[in-house]
């Protein structure tokens, strides 16, 4: 390994990378490219977004991006669509209990490879 380099260890973390960027590149959506970049990051650094976060900054039937974990703190009250790395439990719980949906990144990706109507949340 050249010295000042890093690779990820986690198989499903580097496939998903390439799969941003190269999705970003086909279909010119600078959104995959964002996400590419926060994932590249050390992973203490990725986002922890509680549900209440998303409450406040979600507006019904969205789809939200978390580029990193949804943590089940908080009270959701709309329907919405997460993507995101991981779930806690009681975030699917909350979630999926307004009908809303919790998915993969990757997920997010095959449906909407143009990344239109996305919100990040960090």
């Amino acid at each position: 390994m050249v010295k000042g380099t890093y690779q990820k260890t986690n198989p499903r973390l580097s496939y998903l990378v390439a799969l941003l960027k190269e999705t970003a590149r086909e279909n010119d959506a600078k959104v995959w490219r964002v996400i590419a970049q926060n994932l590249e990051a050390p992973s203490n650094n990725y986002a922890e977004v509680n549900i209440g976060k998303i409450n406040r900054y979600a507006q019904d039937g969205e789809t939200i991006l978390v580029p990193g974990k949804v943590l089940g703190s908080g009270v959701l009250n709309q329907k919405v669509s997460v993507a995101a790395l991981n779930f806690s439990e009681s975030a699917i719980g909350k979630i999926t209990g307004l009908d809303g949906s919790c998915m993969t990144i990757e997920e997010l990706v095959a449906q909407n490879p143009k990344g239109a109507g996305v919100r990040i949340l960090r």
